[in-house]
């Protein structure tokens, strides 16, 4: 009788080569009707090797390689691995510099969280939402350009400092952004917490509370908006946010639409620090010198990226190369948070639900696989694993 009925399950694949996602990813989810019963992710299809590669270059070249692991979030991940290089050599860059890092990140997170909102009403059928949103994306991304003379992989950072300086006509032109992004941003925040539609949607959907977000390990604005209040830039602040503090943002509702809160309402906060930044910027030099040869060692670099905490191992051996680097992406930990509030919603809920996570692929690219037979002496529940994303295979 038990074995009929598990041969009657029904297993709805998604991906990895599916219209609705724009990078690879396999998600296999069991229903029951319209009901999900169970659902777990099989990731690792975009793996570049980069965390090997860099070893065959040296410290500068590796800061231009590891930039790219991620368009988005190119800033952050460079600054993580300039911040671990100086960390090793015992240095600091200057003030003025590390103001710069900040003003550039949060101009990175501001299009981050433009970017998600717009996939997010996408997939959840709301291209109205979604045109609106990438049109307003459109002035960040060219307050970047103006600044660093990129739209993506905008290449600020060096080591030692920044490569970049901001002028008045760029103070000023910063400034009407702001201005103009924190007007429209009302608008988007009316539009998350009071159409009914959109609240269909989000509202009561996926929720994972307080513990359970603890005990996933939720971060990030996926983890603050359900009450986890963590974020590298408050708990350990680097670069300019000693200078130049951040307020954290939470909320205790837990479901979609907490998580379009908190990050519209992170928006607010980029805002006031990029005005902050700008009208007090500290005079000096934007670099200091470098050795070739960065002194044998181990540091670990973290930085707040626009998905949540960004964790750098990096490992010096004296020469000019680096001898590991080890690279771990916010969206790897929130992947449980999606596959354990997928049960008990419908399977139209899950397009919404994997986007509340704001997921990057290209960032993962890594895969957990278990092979051989479970004896007895193993510890591991296979089934309770599964629910976290890890398959089993006999």
């Amino acid at each position: 009788m038990e074995a009929k009925q598990k041969s009657e399950k029904f297993i709805v694949p998604i991906g990895p080569q599916h219209p609705a996602l724009k990078e690879p990813g396999h998600f296999e989810f069991t229903v029951d009707g319209e009901i999900v019963t169970n659902a777990t992710a099989r990731l690792g299809f975009v793996h570049r090797g980069m965390e090997k590669g860099v070893e065959d270059r040296n410290w500068t070249q590796g800061l231009y390689l590891m930039e790219r692991v991620c368009g988005i979030c190119s800033h952050v991940h460079a600054m993580a691995y300039a911040l671990g290089v100086e960390k090793l050599a015992n240095i600091q860059a200057p003030p003025r510099a590390q103001a710069i890092r900040e003003l550039v990140a949060e101009l990175e997170r501001i299009h981050s969280h433009l970017l998600w909102l717009g996939v997010a009403a996408h997939e959840g059928g709301f291209d109205t939402l979604f045109m609106f949103s990438w049109r307003d994306r459109e002035t960040v991304m060219d307050l970047l350009e103006t600044i660093t003379g990129n739209r993506v992989n905008y290449s600020a950072n060096v080591l030692g400092g920044v490569k970049i300086d901001i002028n008045d006509a760029q103070k000023d032109a910063l400034r009407r952004g702001m201005d103009f992004l924190e007007e429209r941003t009302k608008h988007y925040l009316k539009v998350v917490t009071e159409d009914e539609t959109f609240l269909g949607r989000t509202r009561k959907i996926g929720v994972m509370t307080f513990e359970e977000a603890t005990l996933l390990g939720a971060i990030g604005p996926t983890g603050r908006a359900s009450g986890v209040q963590r974020d590298v830039r408050v708990d350990s602040p680097y670069a300019g946010y000693p200078d130049f503090p951040v307020n954290i943002v939470t909320s205790d509702a837990g479901d979609l639409e907490a998580r379009f809160v908190v990050r519209i309402k992170e928006l607010y906060e980029s805002y006031r620090l990029v005005r902050e930044i700008v009208d007090h910027l500290p005079g000096g030099d934007l670099t200091v010198k470098v050795p070739r040869r960065i002194p044998e060692g181990e540091v670990i670099s973290r930085v707040e990226a626009p998905r949540g905490e960004l964790f750098y191992f990096m490992k010096s051996n004296g020469t000019d190369k680096p001898e590991r680097i080890k690279v771990r992406t916010p969206s790897l930990c929130n992947w449980g948070s999606v596959l354990t509030t997928a049960i008990g919603h419908k399977l139209a809920d899950m397009p919404m639900i994997l986007a509340g996570i704001d997921p990057c692929f290209s960032c993962n690219d890594r895969l957990v696989m278990i092979n051989g037979k479970k004896t007895e002496t193993q510890v591991w529940d296979w089934e309770d694993l599964r629910q976290y994303g890890i398959e089993y295979y006999k």
